[in-house]
C-alpha cells in the first residue's frame, strides 16, 4: 500500500501492474484484517473484480478515464450503490437495496474506479465514535482496543489498514476528519455544496459534506477532482468550476498567512496533541509569509442539527423505534420540539454566519488548528459509562464541527504520535471554495514531515 494513486496509474498504463491483480490484493486484505477492525459491512467481490476486468481492458485498449482508472475505494455506508445494500449501519434499513446510485458514487463509476464495498459507520452518521451500530463497532488499526472516530469511522479506518486505496466519507461535525486524524491518514471536507450530497442519507442537510478520505493529501486531492462538481439536482450543490487539484500541489501554496485561533480550539489539549500542534506550527512557520493568533467567534448552538436529524427520522422513529439502536434513538428525539419557527431562524442565521467568516480571510489566508483536542479513547471506556458517550463524542467533534456551520473546506493531516502509538492530526482550512489552496499547505507540510510514512501493525482476528 505504498505507492500513490497516480503512481498505480502509471503501473496500469505501462502494464507492469493489474488492476485486476490490486483489486485481488485488496479483497485479499480484507477477508484477512477485516473480522478485527469491522471497517466493512458489505465486500462487493464480484463486481469489484468485474469493475477491475473491465479497467484493464479499456486501459490496455488506450480508453484511460483519469487516474482513479481502475483504482480500489470504498464508500460509507449510508451513500447509496445500486444493486448494493445501504444500511447506515442501522437493523432499520438492514435490508435496503437502492435502485440508483448516489451522484458521488456515479462519478466515482465515470472515472472508472473500482468500488470494494460499503464501510461501517457510527448508526446513520449521528455519533463522533463508531461505537454505535447495528453491525458493531469500529476498531482503530493502530490499537484495536480504541475507537476509529466517526462517523466515518470504518472508511478511516480501512484507509489506515491498506483495505483500498481511498473511500469516500461524510461530514456533518466532523465525521471526516476525526476518524482520519485518529486513524492517522487524510480526511477532506470540501466547501459545503463543492460535492453532491444527493443519494446520501442525511444526517442534517444544511450542514451535511461528502468528500474523500486516503492515505496522502496527493490522493485525496486526486479524488476530489473526480467527485467535485456541480449537481443541478442538488440543492446545495454551487455552480463553483473545481480546479486542477492534483496539478494544483505541485505549484506550491507560496507564503501564506496563517491564523491560528487558540482560543476555544487550542484550549483543554491533551497535553501530547498540544506539543504535536506546536510543533507543527513551527514547521509550518518555516514556509510561511506569517504565523499569527487570532481570535474568532465560534458557533456552538447544535439545535439546527437535532431538528433536521428528527424531520428525517421522525416517520420512521413513529412506526419501528425499536429498529434503533437506543443511543441513536435518545440522539433523535432531542430534536423532537424545535418548530417550524426555530429551524427557519436556524437556517437563516446558519446563512448569516457562513457570510460573516468570509471577513476573516482579509486578514490571513488559512486558519491552522488541532484537528482533535484529545487522541481516541478506548471502546470500552466509551461503553463504560453511556451516559456520557455523547458528551465525550462531542469532545473529540470540538473543533472541526464550526468548519460544517461555515461550510469552509477543511483538511486534517497526521501531524505525530503519542507516546502510546496513537496518530494526532492537524486541521487546515480556507475561504469558502479554496480547496486548492489548503491542500498546497497540507501537500507541503506532509512533505517536510514523515508522519505520512508510518504504517499501523496488522492485527491479529479477535477471538
Amino acid at each position: 500500500m505504498h505507492s500513490s494513486i497516480l503512481e498505480l496509474g502509471e503501473r496500469f498504463r505501462k502494464r507492469s501492474l493489474s488492476p485486476v491483480e490490486l483489486t485481488k490484493d485488496c479483497l485479499a486484505r480484507i477477508a484477512q484484517l477485516n473480522p478485527a477492525i469491522h471497517a466493512f459491512i458489505t465486500v462487493s467481490s464480484d463486481s469489484a473484480l468485474e469493475q477491475a476486468r473491465q479497467a484493464e481492458a479499456e486501459i490496455a485498449r488506450g480508453d484511460w478515464r483519469g487516474p482513479l482508472h481502475g483504482i480500489p475505494l470504498a464508500v460509507k455506508d449510508l451513500i447509496d450503490t445500486a444493486g448494493i445494500l445501504s444500511t447506515a449501519a442501522s437493523a432499520l434499513f438492514k435490508d435496503r437495496i437502492p435502485h440508483e446510485d448516489a451522484e458521488v458514487v456515479s462519478r466515482l463509476k465515470h472515472a472508472g474506479a473500482v468500488l470494494l464495498g460499503k464501510q461501517n459507520l457510527h448508526e446513520f452518521a449521528y455519533g463522533g465514535s463508531s461505537v454505535v451500530g447495528y453491525y458493531g463497532a469500529v476498531h482503530n488499526p493502530w490499537s484495536l482496543a480504541h475507537i476509529a472516530g466517526g462517523s466515518s469511522g470504518g472508511s478511516a479506518a480501512a484507509v489506515s489498514a491498506g483495505l483500498g486505496y481511498g473511500a469516500i466519507g461524510t461530514d456533518t461535525s466532523g465525521s471526516i476528519r476525526e476518524p482520519a486524524a485518529l486513524c492517522g491518514v487524510v480526511g477532506l471536507k470540501p466547501t459545503y455544496g463543492r460535492v453532491s450530497a444527493r443519494g446520501v442519507i442525511p444526517l442534517a442537510p444544511s450542514l451535511d459534506h461528502v468528500g474523500p478520505i486516503a492515505r496522502t493529501v496527493e490522493d485525496v486531492a486526486v479524488i476530489l477532482e473526480a467527485i467535485a462538481g456541480f449537481d443541478r439536482n442538488d440543492p446545495a450543490s454551487r455552480d463553483v468550476p473545481a480546479a486542477d487539484y492534483a496539478r494544483a500541489l505541485r505549484q506550491g501554496p507560496g507564503a501564506l498567512r496563517i491564523g491560528v485561533p487558540r482560543s476555544f480550539f487550542c484550549e483543554d489539549l491533551d497535553p501530547e496533541v498540544a506539543a504535536a500542534t506546536d510543533n507543527a506550527l513551527r514547521v509550518l512557520a518555516a514556509m510561511a509569509a506569517e504565523v499569527r493568533e487570532i481570535e474568532l467567534p465560534v458557533p456552538t448552538d447544535r439545535s439546527l442539527q437535532s431538528a433536521e436529524a428528527y424531520a428525517y427520522h421522525a416517520e420512521f422513529v413513529a412506526r419501528t423505534p425499536e429498529l434503533y439502536e437506543p443511543e441513536t434513538l435518545r440522539r433523535i428525539e432531542s430534536g423532537r420540539n424545535l418548530s417550524a419557527g426555530d429551524v427557519l431562524e436556524q437556517r437563516n442565521q446558519l446563512q448569516n454566519t457562513r457570510r460573516e467568516i468570509v471577513d476573516v480571510f482579509e486578514n490571513v489566508d488559512v486558519l491552522v488548528t488541532p484537528t482533535t483536542p484529545v487522541v481516541a479513547p478506548t471502546i470500552a471506556d466509551l461503553l463504560e459509562d453511556p451516559d456520557q458517550l455523547r458528551a465525550r463524542e462531542l469532545v473529540l467533534l470540538r473543533n472541526t464541527r464550526p468548519f460544517n456551520i461555515w461550510g469552509l473546506p477543511a483538511i486534517s493531516v497526521p501531524c505525530g504520535f503519542t507516546a502510546a502509538g496513537l496518530p494526532m492530526g492537524l486541521q487546515i482550512s480556507g475561504p469558502h471554495w479554496q480547496e486548492a489552496r489548503v491542500l498546497q499547505l497540507a501537500y507541503a507540510y506532509e512533505q517536510a514531515t514523515d508522519w505520512h510514512l508510518r504504517q499501523p501493525p496488522n492485527p491479529e482476528r479477535p477471538d
